[in-house]
């Protein structure tokens, strides 16, 4: 009965990791809604399957992806708009699907730029409708000249944004502080372009230029994976040589020296330093950050 039994659970393990497995790879169109807006799908360069999403004075685009998630890994390689962008937000993220009030949410949001300016990206976390996380960074690359990866490791422990693999923010599941974290909703993916020259640009002052339009980023490679306690540690770890891969609370050496590196160099703004947002001290989360 005992060998049988472990027989049973190690078959349910290697199923749950084949279907795990199984969002990772595929057609993207197998994976992917359009939305609305005018994006529509192209061969590019390469020779790979990619989206085309665009942004005229009438209408923004948006995809998504039909599974959602609870706890997963998230990648898409992203060219985003050339030229004069100013203006415009193309963003990846992922959102939950019930009440506003309560929603969850992990953003990446680049922000457009007058020609020969860096783009801004923007990151943020919402956890029962509570955000206001704000963390920003310039890239250190052309992101318009080719694609780069951008990646959501999202789990029980922390959240991280990674860059063509090097790591830019984690977060920290602190529930046991009273903070929220979103921990209790699936999740779907979306990707979106939009008009937003309100606050975009240099907060607002630069407006899109919409002699510029229609404005164009590219998505394409979307790999998904849920982050099931059946799967290996190199599918949903910050990375293959954590002794606990996901499950591991602790970022590895190579991890601390990354988020070292780019808050020294590329971090533009941090609300857990913004002394003019919290006059009256810092939020509970920013503690050991």
């Amino acid at each position: 009965m005992g060998q049988a039994r472990a027989q049973l659970l190690a078959s349910l393990a290697a199923f749950y990791l084949i279907l795990a497995v199984s969002h990772v790879a595929g057609n993207m169109a197998d994976n992917i809604d359009i939305m609305w807006g005018s994006s529509k799908w192209v061969t590019d360069s390469t020779g790979q399957q990619a989206i085309a999403m665009t942004l005229d004075r009438y209408t923004s685009s948006a995809i998504r992806s039909k599974n959602a998630y609870r706890f997963s890994r998230v990648d898409m390689d992203i060219k985003l708009v050339p030229g004069n962008s100013a203006g415009t937000v193309t963003t990846l993220y992922m959102i939950t699907e019930g009440q506003w009030q309560t929603h969850d949410e992990i953003d990446l949001e680049f922000l457009g730029n007058s020609s020969g300016q860096p783009y801004t990206l923007h990151t943020n976390m919402y956890a029962r409708g509570k955000g206001g996380r704000e963390k920003q960074y310039r890239l250190w690359f052309d992101p318009t000249q080719d694609y780069h990866t951008y990646t959501i490791i999202w789990n029980r422990d922390w959240t991280l944004i990674l860059v063509d693999n090097k790591l830019l923010r984690q977060i920290k599941n602190k529930l046991m502080y009273g903070v929220p974290y979103p921990f209790y909703q699936p999740m779907r993916m979306y990707a979106t372009i939009w008009n937003a020259d309100d606050w975009a640009t240099q907060g607002g002052r630069v407006k899109t230029d919409w002699s510029q339009a229609p404005f164009t980023a590219y998505f394409r490679n979307y790999r998904a994976t849920s982050c099931t306690s059946y799967q290996s540690s190199s599918i949903c770890g910050e990375g293959s040589t954590s002794p606990r891969g996901w499950l591991n609370q602790e970022l590895d050496e190579t991890r601390k020296q990354q988020l070292r590196e780019v808050d020294s160099k590329y971090k533009i703004y941090d609300y857990c330093t913004d002394r003019k947002r919290f006059k009256n001290g810092f939020p509970a989360e920013c503690m050991a950050e």
